[in-house]
């Protein structure tokens, strides 16, 4: 009896050995998967869940036939009173006049044959940038009327001098040249460095400038 009491007694012990190994020992963790694409979430042991897919019909808005409520744009006023500021945009291809009395005025304008970057020397075929004033007014110019810059300046004679080469000059606003047809317009950019306009626009301009303007040429 002894023995079997002893007996039972060291399986009790070792049952109880077991499950307390079972409880603390590490279990494998089972790794969840990433969902894939268009098939929803999902946990082992549940269902999977996806959302339903919806069409929606292709809806345009009907032509109401509004009136349009935008401003109408303003006639630009002529110049008719003394030009006080003239502003060149070379990549725009646009010049905006300021007079003393009356709103400003935009013309479109063409440049030299190689417009890209500053003047620096004769040929280039560039129109200078920076602050200029109109220096004379040229009724017999080979074009039909001028307006000359002072260009070239001190540092750009300063500039040429130290690289060996002209600096070049007779930069102008001017309008086509004598020899072609009376309201013809060259095409493109042409000039060798001035800017021109059509003859009717110069001539309006001319009539109202002054030694001594300011023209600003940007690139």
């Amino acid at each position: 009896m002894k023995r079997l009491g002893a007996l039972f007694s060291a399986l009790c012990v070792v049952a109880l050995v077991w499950s307390l190994w079972l409880l603390w020992a590490p279990q494998p963790r089972t790794p969840i998967a990433p969902p894939q694409t268009g098939t929803g979430w999902h946990l082992p042991g549940l269902p999977r869940f996806q959302l339903p897919k919806f069409n929606l019909p292709d809806f345009a808005l009907p032509d109401l036939h509004l009136p349009d409520l935008r401003p109408p744009e303003l006639p630009q006023t002529p110049i008719a009173s003394k030009v006080e500021r003239i502003l060149i945009e070379k990549s725009a291809r646009k010049m905006t006049v300021w007079q003393r009395e009356g709103g400003p005025r935009s013309f479109d304008i063409a440049l030299g044959f190689s417009p890209e970057g500053d003047k620096s020397r004769q040929g280039d075929g560039r129109t200078p940038e920076g602050i200029f004033r109109i220096d004379r007014l040229n009724r017999q110019s080979a074009y039909h009327l001028s307006l000359g810059l002072d260009y070239p300046q001190k540092h750009h004679r300063d500039a040429a001098r130290k690289g060996g080469f002209d600096p070049g000059g007779d930069i102008m606003i001017h309008g086509q040249p004598n020899q072609i047809a009376e309201g013809y317009k060259v095409k493109g950019d042409w000039t060798a460095g001035c800017i021109a306009l059509t003859n009717p626009e110069i001539e309006e301009i001319f009539a109202h400038a002054a030694i001594g303007t300011e023209v600003e040429i940007r690139p």
